[in-house]
Order: C-alpha cells, then structure tokens, then sequence
C-alpha cells in the first residue's frame, strides 16, 4: 500500500517532467553496486548538477563531500538550474534524479547525514556543513519538490526503529525540515505533518507534534494550535508532546485561554507521569486576570492522595521488591515535579503565589482541604519573597485557629509524600517554630503535631534538628513554651525510644536551664531523662553516669531550691530504674535483676537521709513518692519496701492510742476532737496533731547542736498530709483501691484543743494566736487530705463520713477566718512543697472585708464533733472567696453596713496554704440524703443518724470545682513571660490537676453534668419558693441571712462552672464535637426527653431554653450576669438562627436591668463589683439590642430625667437598676457604646441613591441627638468622673462625625437642606458644651481632665474648617461666618479672667463681625444665624 501510494504521487508530479528512458528508470530501481556514483548514474542530471556545484556523492558509509562553502553551492546550483535550456522542466527532472538516486535506503540516509569538507577545500570553512538534503530545502525552487519527496520516502521508514548505527530516519526526516530560513508553503507544509501524526506510530507522533514549533512559522501557529487542542481531547497517550508543542507556539490570549480550558478538563484523565507537563502548560498560560479562577480550578482537580500507595501497601510492597515498588517511586517523583512545576511558578510570578494562598483560604470545610494545600504552603513558604513567606504563615495560622488544618491531614500529607516534603524541611520547621511560640493557645497543638510527623517521616539528620529546636523551646524560659516542648520530647521517647536514644546528649543540656524550670518542667525533664538513661532498653545508658552526678549535687546542696530539685529528679530515676518489668532470670520476688534492685534501694535511702534534716523536703519527698505510684507501676518489691517503710513510720509519728487523758502540758489544753466513731472510742487511735506541734516548736527553739554530732529525725507536723497521702496511694495500689487497712483513720480523732479559744482569741498573746492559727491550717489540710483519700469508698457509711468531714472542713475554715482576722501579718504553714515558698501573697487583716455578717464567737448549739451541718456558723468571707479572685487587687473595700460583724478575711488570699483536693472529691456533689444505724452496747436500740449537703458544703465543692475547671479549661493568657513577674505562680496548688490534660478535665465534668443540673434546680426551687412563700419580697423577717448568702453564691458558682466548661476552646474542634453534643444533650433532656439524633443547632437551641426558665428566680445581678454569659456562649454553638438568639439576649439582659436588685439582709444591692456586673451586663444589651441608638436615647431620654425627678437615694421607675449611684456606669456604657455604633455606619458615596442618604442622614441625626443628651447631662452630674467620660467620647464621637458623616453631609445638602441644617444646629449645641468643659477643666487645673483637651479642641477646630468645606462645595460659603466665642464654665458664666482679652480681640474685628454675634462659636462657628443665612442662600440659588 505504501508503495503504491508513492508511485502514483509521483507520477502525478511527473506530468510536466520530461521523458527518461524506460530502460535508465529500470535500471536505477535497482539496488547500485559499490562502485563510484558516476559509474551507477552515468547520465543523471541530479548526479551531474550538484558535482558542478560542488557536492560529490560519495559510496555508501561514506559521508558526501562538499567542496565549497554551502551558501555558494546553493547559490551554484540555483544559477544551473535557471540558465539550464530546459528550465523549468529540469527542476522536476533534478527530483526525479534524486527519488532515484535515494530509492537505496544507506544512500537515503547518506543524505540525511551532515556533508563533510572535500580533502582540497579551504580550511577557512566552517567546520560544520548541513545534510544535502537540508541543502537543497535551502533553495527556494526545489523546495516544495524536496518536502513532497521526503514525505513519499517518510512511510518506509515509519515501523523501522532505531539502526544498528543508532540511527533513526523518521526522525532524520523530521529534523531536515526545524530552522529553515524560509517556508514556500506554510500552510500546505502544516496539514501534511498533521496527516503524517494521523497515521503514524506514538513515538513518530510525539517527534513530529514535538518539532512543530522549530518547523512552522508565526503564522500557522493558531490554525495548528487548534488542531492540536483537538487531537489532545481525542487522544491523551499526546498530551506531553502537543503540551510542549503548545507551549512554544505564539498563541493570542484568548486562543491560550481556549486551550487552556480544554487541559484543564481532560486532567482527570491524564496519566500519572504526563501531569507535571500538564501542571506546567497550565500555570505557565495563566494571565493576572484568570489567575485566581484557574488555580481555585487546578487545586480542586489535583488530587495528590491517589499519586501514590497506602503507607500500608508501601511497605509491603518495598519488602517484597515488586514491580509495584517502582511505581510508587514513580508515583512520588511525579509528585516532587509537580510541586517543582508549582514552585517555579510561584517563584517567579507573584499573581500566582496570591492566586494559590486565595484559594486555599477560600477552603470552608475541613474535609475540603487536602494534602495539596499544606504542600503548596510549604512551597510558598519556602521561597525566597517576603510576602509568600508571610501569606503562608498567615494563612496557616488562620486555618489551625478554626480548626480546618487538622493532624489528620498532616499526618496523611507526611506519611503520603515524606519523600517530596524532605526538600521543604526548613520550612516546615520554621512554620513548627512559629506555631509554638504563637500567644494563641489554639495553634500550638499543630506546631507540636508538625514536629512529631517530621521526626517520624524524615532521616536522622532531619530528627537532629527537631530535636535541637525542641531543646531550644524547652530553654526559652517562656513557660507555655517549654511545657509543650517537654511535652512533645516525652511523646517522642516513649513512642521512639531507640531514635531518641541517638540524641540524649541534646536532651541533656535542658539540665544546664533548670533554674527556669517550674517544677512540673522539671518532673517531665528528668522523666524523659531517666526513660532514656535507665529505661528498659537503655540505648541512653551513656548519661547514667551523668544522671547520678546531678543528683547528687542537688540532693546535697543547702538550698531548698537545688536540693527540691535533686529530689523531684531522684523519684523520678527511681520511677525509671524501678520500673515493673517482665520477670527475668535470676530476680527473686520481683520483676529487677538484682544490681538494678540494689540501685534503686541505694537511691531511696540516699534521697530519704538527705531530706530528713528539713521538713519541707521530707514533705516534697513524700509528695512526689505518691505522685510517682499514682503515673507509674512500680516492681512489686521496691513497692513493698516503700508501702512498709511508710506505715511504720507513719504510726510511730503520728497516730496514737487513746488513753483516758493527755497530762502533757501544750500551749493550749488537749483535747480529742472530731471523733465519729464514738462507740469504738475504746481501744481506738488518734492523729497527735496538737503533741507533734509542741514538738516541732520546741526544736525549732533548741539550741543548735555542734557539728558532727547526729540530730535525730525530728517529727514535724509539715508532713503529715504527705505523709499520708502517700501511705493511702501505697494501700491503694497493693490492695486494688481497697483502704480497709486504714480506714479508722477517716473517723478516728484528732488531739487538739476546745475551739471555744477561738471567741477570746483577741486576749491572747502574738504567739498562741499564730499557734491557733497554724493549728486550724493543720487540722483542715488533714480533713482535706483525708476526704481525697476516702472519697471513692462506695460504702454508704464512708460516704457519711467523707461529707461529715467536709462539715468539719467549712466550719473550721468560718473559725480561721476569725482568728487570721485577729493574726495581722501571719504567714500560715507550707502545705504544697512543690514551689517557692509563698511569700508576699498574705495580705494585711486589719482592714475587714466586706459583708462579714455574723458573729463568730458565739458557741454551736450542737457538739463540734457531731454529724450537723456547718451552714449556720460559716461566715460570708467563705462565700466572697470566689468573688475576691474575680475582682481587681485595687478595688476599694466596701463599708460593713452591719454592726455585729467582727474581724475576718477572706480565705481567697491563703488558697496556696491548703492542700489541693483531688478532681475524684468531686463526685462527692453526687451524694444525696445519707443515712445509717447506731446500734447501742446491747445491740437492739436503733439510732437512725443521716446527713447531707448543706449549703457551705455544695458552696466549698463548687468554689473548688470552679478553680479547676478555670486552671484547666479557661483560654490561657498569652504565654510571653511579663516584665514584671507576679509574686505568685498561677500553678501553685493544682500540681495534682496538672497531670490530666484538659480533655480529660471536660470529660469528667460531663460526667458531673447531670448532678450540676440538679443542683441548680434546687436553688432555683429555693429561691422561687422563697419569694412564693413572702410575696415576692426576698428580705423578707425570718429568713436565714447566712443561708442565704451561701445559697447565692452556691447558684453563681454553679453558672460560672457551666460557663467556663461551655467556653473552652477544644469545644471549636471536631475531635471534641461528640462531648461537645453529649454535653448539650444532658442539658436539653432536663426540659423535656428527646431522641438521641438531633444536631448540634438544635441540641444548643434546647440547652438555651432550658436555662433561660433560671431568670425568674436569680438573686443577684451578678448571677444574672453569670446566666447571660453562659446563654451567650451557647449561642455560638447554634449556627444558623442568630438573629432570634440576639433578640433573647437582649430581652433577658433588659429585663435584668429593669429588675431592682436587694440583698438577703433588704439593702440595695451595690459596691465596686456590683457596678462592674452591671456595666457588663448594660454593655450586652447596647451589643445585642437591634437599635443601639433608640436604646441609647430610652435611657438618656427618659430613665435620667426620672432619676433626676425621684428622691436622692430613688431610682429611676423605669430603670430601677439607675441610680445617683450607678449613674457613672450607665453614662461610660452608653457613651462608649453609642461612639461604636456611629463607627458602624457605613460611609457614604456620591452614588447611593436618595432614599439612602435619607436613611443614613436619619440615622446621623439620631446619633447627634443622643449626644446632645448625653453632654447635657454633664450640667447636673458634674463629677470629675462624669466629665472625663464626656471629654474622651466626644472626642471620638466628633472624630467619627468628621469621618463618616461630613461626606454624606456633602453630598446631601442641596437634596435634604433642612435635616442637614438641623443637625448642625443640634450638634453646635454640644460642641459649645465641650468648649465650655475645656474652659473648666483649664480653670479646675485638674490634669486628668486637661489631658483631653488639646485632642478635643484640634477636633473642634478641624469641625470649622470642614463645615466651611462643605458649605463651599456647595456653593454656600457666604453662609459661613466666623467669630469668637467666650470661655465659660460649665454654668455658662463667663471667666473673669479673661474678659479684657476677649474685649481687646472683639475691638479689633469690629470692622469684620457684627455685634449682635458675638457668641458664634469658635469651635463649631455655625450659629443660628449663619445656618438661616445657609437657608436663604439655598432658596436664592
């Protein structure tokens, strides 16, 4: 078919050649012997003529030979065939010579190949000469002629591959026709590649469609830039060539974007090797407008996730060494060229880094994001431009902060393509960096996930530099900072020790910074430390040596801190080195071989000798001794040395029996208190607190003894409560929380003293008061220690016991308070051991606090050591102590209105000075009525005893369970150390709590949920049936005060609980959306039962009605704040109806408001805190209400003159919270709150329409009269605080005008002549008041108020100028007079003092300003009279 298809074109092409010999075509169709060319051809005019020129063709493997320069032989030739007689017909006759000549393929390809130099030529020619037939495609005559020839010769070869010479003629071919000088026939030459591509194999169509751009001209570029767009749709095994050939084509705009298009829809289905190309064409086709579009259109389509295997099948298929292995590779090195492609073109185009980072901040879902997007920001990230590197931080940050980047992506993205992402490491650790140190708590958890997945995924040198950078955040001595960085090198040990292991010496160096290291730090730093050093691999066995070295130093050292240290750092090598472990050979009993059990014996001993000598050690020793066998397992014999070296000690220091007296003579009498088991008072045991204190005071007192000679180990009440814990934890763990062996000590009493002293504690000396003292914090820290260890009996009489102590615990806290208040300057005894010693904290008792409302020194009715509640003996400090927390330090002490109060603080301040009390005593709020049987000596009578939770007891759990949900749960403040460092660490007291994190800390509190929820209906129940019973009247007679007091503060504390539980951050992510439901749900199914699958909207819109039915019944306006803060919170959570939401909201805040507010006792209610409720909660509904300026003008225009008509200490009837009192926080909320609201209006433009500016205007004329309101009121309340408010406002007020309301005042003059000339006659109104108040402030010399006045007179004056603008724009200026106006004081009478000045100026511009006009104001100088000048010259025109 080939051959048939070639002789019939040239035949056609023969038609207007001559006649040659039948015999010569027959003869030349043979194959020619080796002989010379002359001899094979002896009459061929092809063979002839280009021997003339200079061309001699030579045998075959033998390259022609030229003998002149190839111009010259083009030019020869050319000129032969012209002056040849038989022109034109000779050029058909020369092709025909040559289709003869090459029918022998060696000789076909001898043409095909460069000529070389003939032996005589001069050597001055060019070194390099062209094939002869790119020769003769030279000439433009035979040019057509030659094409048509080689595209004949082109089939023959098209299935042959490459020679055994390395020779590949269809490419030869193709090569002949790149670079000519010229092309006759374009066009033709162009459809007969594309005919040739239609027929021909893959790789000859990739060579053809590859050269097309170094063969065609300018001018076919679009026609074959169309013919190519169809054969990529058409077939896509071309797609690399016709891309490439795309590429290098002139192509207009609009033809680029059609191509570009028809790419981007066959990208799907583009092969896995051909999408770098594809990637590559379209980014590089972009244009500044389209760049946006087409990048959101590439980075939906790219999906990197199937370019390569599972990890799973990765590594199976590496071990079996599969083909499928070298396509993963493949797979991965497509994927670093395509992100090659990517970041070239980031690089070097600035609209297509901004397109990407737009696009992947357009991403709304976090299931929409994919791993191509972390990929590109490290790219961006990477480059060298300043503005990419911060888009991708930025970006970054903003997508972790609302949860959208998550760790499953970034684990998908490290584990898919660690290989690709090896070339960004230095970005992704710099963005790691970055995330860590960020303030925002919300972003710190991605920068550790990023230094986990980049240890996990990359090679040794890679882990070096994580490892050395966490390092590095572990010495930065910001303390948010190092705790994740210790944090993340703990994870990192315990999941990859033997990786670890090559870097211990690293970790090492934190030790060199441990002076800025809390003591948590330090617990995680030699955690990690001793897991390395002595774990069960040992791969850091290296630093053991070293490890025992700093121990040892630090044990040694006379400074508590150092030697705090070397303790916290031995329990924990112990808790290393004696680690329960799989039983070896040779261990006897227990899980060690016998040198490590020996080692660790040796440690105990050593760290138990070195902290016997002080107290506080002894103490931490014990602490810390508990804290490791509550995290740790121990070996059974090294937990059995410690569990009986405790209980000996225990009771040879502390427990006694009782005996029928105590003869010892202590600093008060002895007395056994606090016994509820009296009916085994025989024969039973009790804790020697009163003896052991004598004790220590008596050491304490001693003479120190010389040198050398051994102090026996004292006894000191300091240890007790770490003492005991510590033998509770070792009962726990040897018995499976079982405590039967010690728990006669849950009701076994206490030696201490008639706590009758108390009511005389005036009369005692410095020294027995400071003794009392120190005596109740002992006893209390002891009950506390003893409810954290017997709160998680099951036992019902345990229970009982358990919440008896807790009785016992509130009314010792109601007579500490009284003796403290006696004790001025008291520093109570150490309780945590785990920090500096407190210092500086204790503040002065001779000031009283405030509302202390009952007498202390009058005597329980019932015994102290019986099971009665202590509701009615616990004074009000108790209940103010969570207030106290909330309130600023600077905040003034309000007045005792009650006149049988006695000295008393609140317990707030000596909250480092108890012990911390377990999160599991919190499940004691789950217990109900409690009850059980005494049984007389004969075993018949029964006495029914029962026992609950009184108020004092629901409000000391709840004071206690706010704290801990607000350390852990609370947004942490920015974690930048403050230049000036509080004399008190935030930590000290929740070392316990430290240890859960934060998730686990909102789990349990859901558990509690439901037992919140009831606890709240109860004081709702209490307070609604209250008001039923009296009428409606809360201070009604017989009602209990103190009850009270502890029931409102009990419903405060409980709100304040829902509403930090409900405002944690981990709420916002997914991973804590189920608890996040569960939550909602057990508030929702308090109203009414619903089924299991309802959404998060309308779970929230059920938990907001629920506790919204608790307005009726609130007692304080601060609880009322309290529940308007927990329902905003809710809110968030319901997405879609917030408009409704923010109508409730401020209808509930409203009716607060307009609710007036008495204590238990019949006062108002009032004070600093009261007045900071307030404000907030006025600032709610200002935000929340639709209308902020009708709000603004109900209560300036309508509650303050009611006030000011009422009686002096009335309120206002329609505002009962507004009072002469309260005055001041209304005015700063509403003038605060109406400034922000004009800064809402939106600006206007010359093309809003006038129905727009009629509204915007109305909208500027509501503000102005809301602030003429306000400024006048300055002339009735004209306190200096009043006056500060006003001058800073209206300031910001004018400046917002100038802003905002000028320009509309501009363009809407001519069209609303009369509301803009009423506006300003309105508004020059407070502008003269303010001028008025800058004369006063001058005259009082008060520099709290002269502070504001430069400011507020520039504004003024700027206001002049830009009436004049205005008036002028609009062709009024003549309407525009200016003149001088008198200084004033706020009565509006003249100062004196500058009359004469006034008087000289008026002299002087008499001749300009008209005596009638004398008060035209300087500041506003638009008085009533130009305004009507305004009018009349708007009528004229």
């Amino acid at each position: 078919m080939m051959r048939k298809k070639k002789r019939s074109s040239v035949t056609v092409d023969e038609e207007s050649a001559l006649d040659i010999p039948k015999s010569k075509r027959t003869k030349s169709a043979g194959r020619p012997s080796k002989s010379s060319v002359k001899e094979s051809h002896p009459d061929s005019v092809f063979v002839q003529l280009l021997e003339e020129s200079g061309v001699t063709l030579t045998p075959v493997n033998t390259a022609n030979e030229i003998a002149v320069d190839q111009v010259i032989f083009q030019k020869r030739l050319q000129q032969h065939l012209r002056k040849n007689p038989r022109f034109p017909n000779i050029i058909q006759e020369f092709i025909s010579g040559m289709e003869t000549y090459i029918e022998d393929p060696e000789r076909f390809r001898n043409c095909l190949l460069p000529c070389v130099p003939a032996a005589q030529q001069d050597n001055n020619s060019g070194s390099y000469q062209e094939s002869l037939v790119r020769l003769l495609l030279g000439i433009e005559m035979l040019q057509t002629l030659v094409i048509n020839t080689l595209f004949e010769k082109l089939p023959e070869f098209m299935f042959e591959g490459v020679t055994e010479d390395g020779l590949n003629v269809p490419r030869l071919i193709i090569n002949q026709l790149k670079w000519l000088d010229r092309i006759i026939d374009c066009k033709d030459l162009s459809s007969k590649l594309m005919e040739m591509v239609s027929v021909a194999p893959v790789e000859l169509q990739r060579d053809i469609i590859t050269s097309l751009p170094e063969i065609l001209e300018d001018s076919q570029h679009a026609d074959m830039a169309r013919e190519l767009n169809i054969l990529l749709q058409q077939n896509t095994q071309l797609t690399v060539p016709v891309l490439d050939a795309l590429s290098s084509l002139n192509l207009s705009s609009a033809l680029l974007s059609e191509v570009r298009e028809a790419v981007m829809r066959t990208l799907s289905a583009v092969q896995l090797e051909d999408l770098p190309v594809v990637v590559k064409f379209v980014l590089h086709s972009i244009s500044a407008s389209d760049a946006n579009e087409v990048v959101c259109d590439l980075r939906k389509k790219l999906e990197l996730e199937q370019c390569v295997l599972p990890a799973v099948l990765q590594a199976s298929q590496s071990n079996k060494k599969t083909p499928g292995a070298s396509s993963c590779s493949s797979g991965q090195d497509s994927v670093a060229l395509i992100l090659e492609v990517i970041k070239s073109a980031v690089r070097f185009q600035k609209t297509i880094s901004e397109a990407w980072l737009k696009s992947i901040e357009n991403v709304d879902e976090p299931e929409d994001h994919k791993v191509i997007d972390l990929l590109v920001l490290f790219i961006l990230h990477a480059t060298n431009a300043n503005h990419s590197r911060r888009g991708a931080e930025r970006v970054l940050k903003v997508k972790v902060r609302k949860g959208l980047i998550q760790e499953t992506l970034l684990q998908k993205t490290f584990k898919g393509h660690a290989q690709v992402m090896r070339g960004y490491f230095p970005s992704i650790l710099a963005l790691a960096q970055g995330l860590l140190r960020s303030p925002d708590c919300c972003v710190v958890p991605c920068g550790g996930h990023m230094y986990k997945q980049a240890f996990t995924a990359f090679d040794s040198y890679c882990q070096q530099e994580v490892v050395g950078s966490l390092v590095t955040h572990a010495c930065s001595g910001v303390s948010g900072e190092v705790d994740v960085a210790l944090d993340l090198l703990c994870e990192l040990v315990s999941q990859r020790p033997a990786e670890m292991s090559q870097f211990t010496v690293f970790v090492k160096g934190i030790l060199d910074y441990m002076d800025n290291l809390t003591s948590q730090q330090i617990r995680r730093l030699f955690h990690l430390l001793s897991h390395l050093a002595f774990g069960q691999e040992q791969q850091g066995g290296h630093i053991q040596d070293d490890m025992h070295i700093v121990i040892r130093k630090q044990l040694s050292s006379t400074v508590p801190k150092y030697k705090r240290i070397g303790i916290i750092g031995a329990v924990m090598m112990v808790g290393s080195m004696g680690a329960f472990r799989k039983k070896p050979a040779g261990s006897q009993g227990g899980t060690l071989p016998k040198e490590a059990h020996r080692q660790v014996m040796a440690l105990l001993e050593l760290v138990r000798s070195c902290s016997e000598s002080s107290p506080e050690a002894a103490a931490l020793c014990y602490d810390e001794l508990a804290n490791l066998l509550q995290t740790c397992k121990l070996d059974p014999l090294v937990q059995a040395w410690i569990g009986k070296r405790v209980l000996e000690d225990f009771q040879e220091d502390f427990v006694v029996d009782l005996g029928p007296e105590i003869t010892s003579s202590f600093v008060f009498p002895a007395c056994v208190m606090y016994h509820l088991d009296e009916e085994e008072s025989q024969g039973g045991i009790a804790i020697n607190i009163l003896p052991v204190m004598a004790q220590d005071q008596q050491h304490k007192s001693d003479t120190p003894q010389p040198a050398g000679v051994k102090r026996e180990r004292s006894v000191s009440a300091l240890c007790l409560f770490s003492f005991f814990r510590l033998l509770r934890l070792c009962e726990e763990v040897q018995h499976d929380g079982d405590l039967e062996e010690i728990d006669a000590l849950l009701g076994c009493p206490l030696i201490l003293t008639d706590m009758k002293v108390v009511e005389k504690v005036e009369s005692l000396s410095r020294t027995e008061r400071e003794f009392l003292c120190s005596l109740l914090f002992y006893t209390i820290n002891w009950f506390r220690e003893v409810v954290n260890a017997f709160c998680k009996q099951k036992d019902a009489e345990m229970k009982m016991k358990v919440v008896t102590r807790i009785q016992n615990i509130t009314y010792l806290q109601s007579l500490l308070q009284t003796c403290l208040g006696a004790t001025p300057g008291y520093t109570p005894p150490q309780a945590n051991f785990d920090g500096d010693r407190v210092e500086g904290v204790v503040p002065s008792s001779s000031i009283p606090p405030p509302k202390k409302g009952n007498k202390v020194g009058k005597k329980r009715k019932a015994s102290v050591n019986k099971n009665t509640s202590a509701d009615k003996s616990e004074l009000e400090g108790a209940a103010e102590a969570e207030e106290s927390q909330q309130d600023h330090p600077d905040k003034e002490s309000e007045k005792e209105k009650e006149k049988d109060t006695t000295s008393g603080v609140s317990l707030a301040s000596y909250w480092p000075f108890f012990r911390e009390l377990d999160v599991e005593v919190l499940s004691v709020l789950q217990c109900g009525l409690l009850s059980r049987t005494l049984l007389d000596t004969e075993l018949h009578s029964k006495i029914r005893e029962e026992v609950q939770l009184g108020p004092a007891e629901l409000h000391f759990l709840l004071e206690d369970m706010w704290r801990k949900m607000d350390f852990s749960l609370a947004s942490s403040p920015a974690k930048k150390a403050p230049f000036l460092k509080s004399k008190t660490d935030r930590t000290l007291g929740f070392a316990h709590l430290q240890q859960k994190n934060a998730t686990e800390i909102a789990t349990c509190c859901m558990e509690l949920l439901p037992t919140l929820c009831t606890h709240l209906e109860n004081c709702h129940n209490h307070f609604q049936t209250l008001l039923t019973e009296n009428q409606g009247v809360v201070d009604a007679s017989g009602v209990d005060v103190k009850e009270q007091q502890l029931m409102s503060s009990a419903y405060q504390l409980l709100l304040q609980v829902l509403h930090t539980t409900f405002s944690w951050s981990g709420f916002s992510g997914p991973e804590h959306r189920v608890l996040l439901k569960k939550a909602l749900r057990v508030l929702a199914s308090r109203l009414k039962e619903e089924e299991t699958d309802l959404t998060l909207d309308q779970l929230s819109r059920h938990a907001f009605q629920y506790l919204q039915n608790f307005k009726s019944s609130l007692p304080s306006l601060h609880t009322a704040l309290c529940l308007t803060q927990l329902l905003i919170v809710l809110t968030q959570f319901g997405g879609s109806n917030h408009r409704a939401y923010r109508e409730q909201i401020s209808s509930l805040a409203k009716h607060f408001l307009c609710q007036e507010w008495v204590t238990a006792s019949g006062e108002r209610e009032r004070g600093n805190k009261y007045n900071e409720a307030l404000q907030n909660l006025l600032s709610i509904y200002l935000e929340h209400t639709d209308d902020v300026l009708k709000a603004v003008e109900e209560i300036a225009g309508e509650g303050v003159p009611e006030l000011l008509n009422a009686a002096k200490d009335a309120s206002s009837r329609s505002w009962p919270t507004l009072n002469r009192q309260t005055f001041l926080v209304y005015y700063k909320s509403l003038m605060a709150e109406l400034e922000r609201a004009v800064r809402k209006i939106p600006p206007s433009k010359p093309s809003d329409s006038r129905e727009v500016q009629s509204e915007k205007l109305l909208t500027w004329n509501l503000a102005v009269r809301d602030i003429h309101i306000l400024i006048n009121l300055v002339k009735v309340f004209d306190t200096r605080p009043v006056l500060t408010v006003c001058l800073k406002y209206g300031r910001l007020f004018l400046e917002s005008f100038l802003k905002l309301g000028m320009p509309l005042l501009d363009y809407s003059f001519k069209k609303h002549k009369e509301d803009v000339q009423s506006l300003l006659k309105t508004f020059q109104l407070s502008t003269r008041q303010l001028h008025h108040m800058c004369g006063h402030s001058k005259i009082r010399q008060d520099t709290g108020l002269t502070n504001h006045v430069p400011a507020l007179k520039k504004s003024l004056e700027q206001f002049v100028y830009r009436v004049k603008a205005m008036l002028t724009l609009n062709h009024c200026q003549e309407a525009f007079w200016l003149g001088n106006l008198k200084n004033r004081d706020l009565k509006g009478e003249e100062i004196l003092s500058q009359r004469s000045q006034v008087a000289d100026e008026q002299e002087e511009e008499s001749s300009q300003v008209q005596s009638n006009t004398e008060e035209s104001e300087s500041d506003e100088r638009t008085d009533q009279q130009p305004e009507e000048d305004v009018e009349e010259s708007n009528e004229s025109d």
